[in-house]
């Protein structure tokens, strides 16, 4: 393996197990709200403004299979609701019942609490340079077609 080999091998170990990490972390905070880290992700996507199930999908990564499950047991536990779509007839619109906006709010004193713990650990300034470079690197794989030799 060459070194380029080496850097994106040991990036992609570090990223996954760092999922598994916030996913541990997400599950353990979200519990108490009644809630799952996958069902906190999709009512999160969804907090500003109504999204369509491909559109969390696309916004989590995800598939959007796995992202109509989430949507259909949210709805299902009077979390979420589905809204006519204006831009698209079958493609409904996924929003937060004000149960589910309930369920998120219970999370946030202890997600604050984490979030604050975690900024002591890391220190404000590596926390922001973190973010900056996994977002820079999400954007560089969006435009990277792993089939292209160029």
């Amino acid at each position: 393996m060459n070194e380029e080999q080496e850097l994106l091998a040991g990036t992609a170990l570090t990223v996954f197990r760092l999922n598994g990490q916030l996913l541990g972390v997400a599950e353990e905070l979200a519990r108490p709200a009644g809630l799952t880290a996958a069902r906190w992700q999709v009512l999160g996507a969804v907090l500003r403004e109504p999204l369509p199930v491909a559109g969390i999908a696309r916004a989590m990564g995800i598939t959007r299979q796995s992202v109509q499950r989430l949507a259909d047991v949210l709805v299902a536990e009077g979390l979420a609701e589905y809204l006519p779509n204006p831009m698209h007839r079958r493609a409904k619109l996924v929003r937060p019942t004000d149960a589910g906006y309930a369920a998120v709010r219970r999370i946030d004193p202890q997600h604050a609490v984490f979030s604050h713990r975690l900024a002591e650990a890391l220190g404000p300034d590596r926390l922001h340079a973190t973010l900056e470079a996994l977002t820079r690197l999400s954007a560089a794989l969006d435009a990277l077609d792993p089939d292209d030799d160029g």
